[in-house]
């Protein structure tokens, strides 16, 4: 992330879909009661819609609350099986996440027994 918004030192993407109507305070709330997380503390929380065309970045700076949303026109955001309820990524994830790259791929361990 650039400009007006820092890059925040945790980054967690919310792996169930979210409902994209959902505002600040919708939101939030999920970060609160199904994360487990303070949405207050710094790090960014990261949300999808069902078919995965959309992202939504809910961010707490210190001095208010950041909420930017990011659409597809093709294809969709790759996103973490469900599973956990949050997942951790870096920096570096996050921005192949919203160039629309596969980021999964680009950080892939090579098979122990690969052979040329």
């Amino acid at each position: 992330m650039s400009g007006l918004i820092d890059t925040p030192a945790q980054i967690w993407l919310a792996v169930a879909p979210v409902d994209m109507r959902r505002g600040l305070h919708g939101l939030s709330a999920i970060v609160q009661q199904s994360l487990g997380h303070s949405p207050c503390a710094g790090s960014a929380f990261i949300f999808r819609n069902r078919t995965g065309t959309r992202l939504r970045l809910l961010l707490w700076d210190g001095n208010g609350v950041w909420l930017c949303q990011r659409s597809l026109h093709q294809g969709t955001f790759v996103w973490p099986k469900v599973g956990d309820a949050v997942f951790a990524m870096t920096s570096s994830q996050w921005q192949w996440l919203v160039a629309g790259v596969n980021w999964q791929r680009l950080s892939a361990q090579p098979q122990a027994e690969w052979r040329v």
